[in-house]
């Protein structure tokens, strides 16, 4: 006869087997759930917003904030590995978890990424380019910058994204201004203006034993900060290009021990030199179209990584253009004048190899991501018209 103690006990193990944890609940969040549901295991979601996006797909949700110790031990207790969605989650939590169960990425890994001056350092140790830049954390580093710096671009060392915390600034005077005023004499990093002739992304899977796989190098093109097109294969580099950025990215994936997925921006000069912008700790808004144009996904290579299943190496069986799609559309104009209107869905779902994602967010403003469309064909060229034909019908400028 066995007892009921202990066969609770076997079910909660079983359970715990088959169970990861996610701290965030936002799109990515939400895409992870879905490709771990697919392959049969159970999501707990650690959020502060119970009803977000990951939320709304997860198999359990735990309320609470990211450095809540009840909530950071009772995940610890129910899953066999944790990750997050997002860098900004306090290092501190994951160090915490990190003692209980698996954590990918790690909490020394999401320190460097999650701070622009320790990402910089960590470029120049790892011999990896980058633009030319200044660290300015006090007045006195103000006077410090090099004229060669200038004009350039102010950015908030810690929580900037999608264009916020950052801004042009093409004199000393500004400068000043920009980094009292604008940004809050906070720690920044200016940075040179160099002449960008495109942008690129490559997301890279890293296991615990040291096996890595990476996705097709992506394009990206951005407006006012925010992800507006990604292209994949990339249209305007060569194939010797394509490779130095892999390896590049693998050099920092290798350089921090990463566990799990991790993104590299690069931009390529018009000179053709390759400089690293920023990483990102987890799947990234570019790597969407590996959902539908790849047979394994940013978000399974993150499953994978982080319980250490085997890194198959991504196949693209399609050409891919994604469009980002902003609260923007929900309204008539630049600015919200009035209430929202839901796009027109139906022409664009008539269109060849259009795929729609949405993200599950009740309230559209003007900048939010909520939902991308991935268009698939057998070519680029194929992909890139279908996917200008969207453009044309949400309103979005050409690309």
């Amino acid at each position: 006869m066995i007892h009921a103690a202990v066969l609770a006990d076997s079910c909660e193990a079983a359970l715990r087997a088959r169970t990861v944890g996610m701290l965030g609940g936002g799109q990515l969040g939400r895409m992870f759930v879905h490709a771990a549901q697919r392959m049969g295991w159970r999501v707990l979601v650690l959020d502060p917003d119970e009803a977000g996006p990951a939320a709304q797909a997860a198999d359990r949700v735990l309320r609470a904030a990211y450095d809540d110790a009840s909530a950071l031990a009772e995940m610890a207790r129910c899953c066999v590995a944790v990750t997050t969605e997002f860098e900004n989650v306090p290092a501190a939590s994951l160090q915490a978890l990190s003692a209980q169960v698996a954590v990918a990425p790690g909490p020394q890994a999401l320190r460097i990424c999650q701070h622009r001056a320790r990402e910089k350092a960590h470029f120049a140790a790892g011999g990896v380019p980058c633009a030319a830049h200044a660290v300015i954390e006090h007045e006195a580093d103000l006077a410090a910058v090099a004229d060669a710096l200038l004009p350039g671009v102010l950015k908030t060392s810690q929580l900037g994204y999608d264009g916020k915390g950052q801004c042009r600034v093409d004199d000393r005077a500004a400068l000043g201004r920009a980094w009292r005023e604008t940004l809050g004499a906070r720690p920044c990093v200016l940075e040179a203006l160099v002449p960008i002739r495109c942008e690129l992304s490559v997301i890279v899977a890293r296991g615990a034993d040291g096996t890595m796989v990476h996705l097709p190098v992506q394009q990206n093109l951005h407006r006012d900060g925010i992800l507006a097109v990604t292209q994949v294969p990339a249209p305007d580099i060569d194939a010797a290009t394509a490779a130095q950025l892999a390896v590049l990215a693998e050099r920092l994936a290798e350089s921090m021990a990463y566990v799990g997925v991790l993104c590299i921006e690069f931009f390529v000069l018009d000179d053709g030199r390759v400089l690293a912008n920023e990483m990102a700790p987890r799947p990234h808004n570019s790597g969407h179209a590996s959902i539908d144009a790849c047979d394994v996904s940013q978000f399974e290579l993150q499953l994978r990584a982080m319980l250490g299943l085997p890194l198959a190496p991504p196949r693209q069986h399609s050409a891919a253009v994604m469009l980002n799609l902003l609260g923007d559309l929900w309204f008539d104009g630049s600015a919200p004048a009035g209430p929202p209107r839901e796009p027109a869905w139906e022409p664009l779902l008539a269109l060849p190899g259009v795929h729609l994602h949405r993200y599950g967010k009740a309230e559209p403003r003007p900048g939010r991501k909520m939902g991308h469309l991935t268009v698939t064909a057998a070519t680029p060229a194929a992909a890139r018209a279908t996917a200008l034909q969207a453009a044309r019908l949400l309103g979005l400028p050409a690309f």
